[in-house]
């Protein structure tokens, strides 16, 4: 069964809690690092899988997007969406990413921020996802990063009595498969892969790789949160830009 954990009304508080604040690293690392890369827009037909509340998906259409879908597995980040980014020019869609199926007009960008870590066949979704773009369409997605999901536990910082973080432990890295952690509530599962699973699973499905990020900080988020700073030390995100061959 796929986990739907943004309908839990307890995490959901949590997480919109979160979000509302302004001040989380989607805010300033993941999310400017993902717009960078998304490069003209303009005139572009796109897909936004895991859209959430619509942000990336709006941000697209103020770029010049003729039309985007937004795709989210929940009910409440779909209603959200809906109230905060409407916009005529963005068709919102309540799906599991994995069930989905598009029979118009193919898309000439797909964007995913943050959701594919979600998906237990990565295999599957992208050859899925090949069949949506045009020829020389192309893919970026972002997700939590190899060595941030590779522990079994997912509690990676070592610290000594005082709270002092001394280093970033990463094991099982090679154990490929379903991690679970307590985010706001106990039990949220996410999916740790290999780059080199990420990557290959791409060129295997007909796909060309442009580009490999592991984004850092903005200066404004170093000021406001200056925890960033230990992306330093290791990267949160990994984003994956990649362009269909044929």
């Amino acid at each position: 069964m796929k986990q739907n954990i943004y309908n839990d009304p307890v995490f959901f508080e949590g997480y919109m809690n979160l979000r509302d604040s302004g001040r989380t690293y989607n805010d300033f690392l993941e999310q400017p690092a993902m717009k960078e890369e998304l490069q003209d827009v303009s005139g572009k037909r796109i897909m936004d899988l895991g859209c959430g509340t619509g942000g990336l998906s709006k941000f697209c259409i103020e770029k010049g997007a003729s039309s985007v879908v937004g795709v989210d597995i929940s009910e409440n980040m779909i209603s959200r969406a809906l109230k905060d980014h409407p916009d005529k020019k963005i068709t919102y869609v309540c799906s599991p990413i994995e069930d989905l199926s598009f029979t118009g007009e193919p898309f000439e960008l797909i964007v995913s921020s943050l959701a594919l870590h979600y998906i237990e066949d990565y295999e599957s979704l992208i050859q899925k996802l090949g069949t949506f773009l045009v020829r020389g369409g192309r893919l970026v997605y972002s997700i939590e990063h190899p060595i941030v999901t590779a522990r079994k536990d997912m509690k990676n910082w070592w610290e000594d009595a005082d709270g002092e973080r001394l280093h970033w432990a990463l094991d099982h890295y090679r154990h490929e498969g379903k991690r679970e952690q307590h985010w706001y509530v106990d039990g949220v599962i996410k999916y740790h892969r290999t780059i080199p699973t990420l990557v290959n699973g791409l060129i295997q499905q007909g796909f060309t790789l442009e580009k490999l990020l592991e984004p850092l900080p903005t200066p404004e988020g170093l000021e406001l949160m200056p925890g960033l700073i230990n992306e330093e030390r290791r990267p949160s995100f990994l984003i994956v830009s990649a362009r269909k061959n044929s």
